[in-house]
């Protein structure tokens, strides 16, 4: 069963500890929201999933195998994929470049085309733009060719940094939407981190609340927001 599976991980910046012995399980082919509000320590944990920084201590297994300190191209490699908060696309690349990058390390050029064709049907309109530059785009398209990008690497591990952030509500429920739609379609083990806590949690398998870098709950996403004091502590209502 194996999944990611996170044991007493410390993560510091200098001096400043950013998370704390912290430790949970995600199974496999479960979306799993982390969610909490600035400074909590969400980006730097994906940023260390991900091999763009080190850990200070624990450990961090993914499907029985360590992915601390390993290159973040190898951790590509191994179907370990991380899309930033909406800054991971290249403005000056078209649409159709930038979705090209997802699999420019692959050696199968058919099963690239085929989730380059996967990703315009759940983006239709990265199909519409693929002439246009990166930097045309509006804010949700830009994330949406983050995605849609991610998806060409074939990635089992899907690391998600705050999907939502900036967007307007509308384009928030269809990212949402396609991420679920992404897990659902290819038994993904998604990571989403974000600080719209109940737009996350309505589509997630578990949650995860993180507060100053150390866990404050985890469970099933739906217990998390039927718990009168985390909603209002963590959940905004």
């Amino acid at each position: 069963m194996s999944g990611l599976v996170i044991s007493e991980l410390n993560i510091s910046h200098g001096a400043i500890r950013a998370v704390n012995d912290l430790s949970f399980t995600v199974k496999p082919g479960e979306l799993a929201a982390v969610i909490g509000s600035n400074g909590a320590g969400k980006t730097t944990l994906l940023r260390t999933l991900s091999g763009l920084k080190s850990a200070h201590s624990g450990s961090v297994e993914w499907n029985g195998q360590s992915i601390l300190r390993k290159k973040p191209e190898d951790l590509v490699r191994s179907g370990i994929v991380h899309v930033s908060d909406g800054k991971s696309v290249i403005p000056e690349l078209t649409v159709k470049e930038n979705l090209a990058l997802g699999g420019i390390w692959r050696k199968d050029k058919k099963d690239v085309a085929l989730a380059t064709a996967e990703a315009i049907e759940l983006f239709p309109r990265l199909g519409e733009r693929m002439q246009q530059s990166a930097d045309t785009l509006s804010g949700g398209e830009r994330q949406m060719l983050a995605i849609g990008r991610a998806l060409i690497a074939r990635p089992k591990l899907l690391l998600l940094d705050e999907p939502s952030l900036g967007l307007a509500p509308l384009v928030i429920d269809q990212i949402f939407q396609a991420i679920k739609a992404l897990r659902d379609r290819h038994n993904l083990t998604v990571v989403l981190v974000e600080q719209n806590a109940m737009g996350a949690l309505r589509i997630a398998d578990i949650g995860i609340i993180i507060n100053l870098g150390k866990l404050v709950a985890s469970g099933p996403a739906h217990e998390l927001i039927d718990n009168p004091s985390l909603r209002a502590a963590y959940l905004g209502y």
